[in-house]
């Protein structure tokens, strides 16, 4: 055997050993390499992306999440995307009584174009509902909004789990109450045959009616929210805190911050993408600012204090039957609120924050 062909020692044969390895190894990269080169000449030739799965494929992956989507999917087509169509009587005089069935008389009622709208723009009435609207909703959003904010702040800070838990189930109990029995507990406290009144009396003083107040009314409707809704916004922002590694704050604290600190460069911070979303829905629910709340307490105040979009839409609608007026001022609303969510998601997003949906 000659000496070409028998390695000159041991690491020469190990290398000898391994060059077929390595010859494997670099033509499986090659391959890779080649595989990745035609996937990306093909997104380039035709814009799609082969490891891309079609429709079908996926939803035979997520056929099984999809049927459980499908109520919730079916409730919103049926009790929310359906009636968009009905808007169209807007541009009517409609009449339900024009035939036995009231879809079929849409098709029978006169078409009218913007008439309804004229009438709306210059109904003095429509005007005051809607400064009222207003000034009960940036109420709301200045007194109302950051108090779920604070409360979740507070209730976070509570050492003893046990004494959160009670805490957050008090403070979240109001919100399973109905507006009927809320305005009763309110009646009972503040009204003129109220706590606080017959107190007064008992006392020498003259009584005290709050609820019969139209001044301080709109200062009232927020209290009662207050006192509603604000439990359940905590639940929203105590989530959003559990998501906080507590080695943040330990860093801090090592670091020589203190609970201020803490709260503003690590709590905050955390809080900021919830707040930016649920302000975004807020903007978009500013024409809603209570309907069942405010229709209960009109009569009590009178029709200047109480009246908003929602009740007089109602008024005009269902009291009065005028349809096309009533269904013409709820189109106003729609369309003004659609457009205060996207101004208020773009706000969003030049504030860096996602707010309801992405850019």
């Amino acid at each position: 055997m000659s000496h070409s062909t028998v390695p000159r020692n041991t690491a020469e044969a190990q290398t000898s050993a391994k060059s077929p390895v390595a010859s494997g190894d670099d033509t499986t990269g090659s391959r890779s390499r080649a595989r990745s080169g035609f996937r990306a000449r093909s997104r380039s030739r035709d814009g799609k992306d082969p490891g891309k799965l079609n429709l079908r494929l996926r939803f035979k992956r997520d056929r099984t999440l999809l049927l459980m989507v499908l109520p919730a999917v079916l409730l919103l087509l049926v009790f929310n995307y359906i009636p968009i169509l009905g808007n169209v009587v807007a541009f009517q005089d409609y009449d339900p009584y024009l035939s036995e069935n009231g879809f079929i008389a849409i098709f029978q009622s006169p078409w009218v174009g913007f008439e309804q709208f004229e009438r709306i723009f210059a109904d003095s009435a429509f005007w005051h509902a809607v400064q009222n609207t207003f000034v009960l909703f940036f109420l709301q959003l200045v007194l109302f909004f950051p108090v779920p904010i604070l409360l979740a702040l507070l209730i976070n800070s509570v050492v003893r789990p046990r004494v959160r838990a009670i805490a957050q189930a008090v403070m979240y109990l109001p919100h399973f109450f109905s507006w009927v029995l809320v305005v009763t507990v309110f009646m009972q406290i503040f009204g003129g045959a109220g706590i606080i009144a017959q107190t007064l009396r008992q006392h020498g003083y003259d009584g005290l009616d709050l609820m019969t107040n139209p001044e301080i009314f709109k200062y009232l409707v927020t209290v009662e929210m207050i006192w509603k809704d604000a439990g359940w916004g905590i639940i929203v922002f105590l989530a959003a805190l559990s998501s906080v590694s507590g080695d943040l704050y330990e860093a801090a604290a090592m670091d020589g911050a203190g609970r201020w600190r803490r709260m503003w460069h690590i709590t905050l911070p955390a809080l900021r993408p919830v707040i930016a979303l649920l302000l975004v829905l807020r903007v978009g629910d500013a024409l809603t600012v209570g309907f069942e709340q405010l229709l209960l307490q009109r009569q009590a105040v009178g029709v200047n204090a109480s009246d908003v979009l929602d009740t007089y839409v109602w008024w005009n609608g269902i009291r009065n039957q005028d349809f096309s007026y009533a269904a013409a001022a709820g189109l106003i609303k729609g369309v003004v609120g659609l457009a205060l969510v996207l101004t208020a998601n773009k706000v969003a997003h030049l504030m860096g924050e996602q707010g309801v949906y992405k850019k």
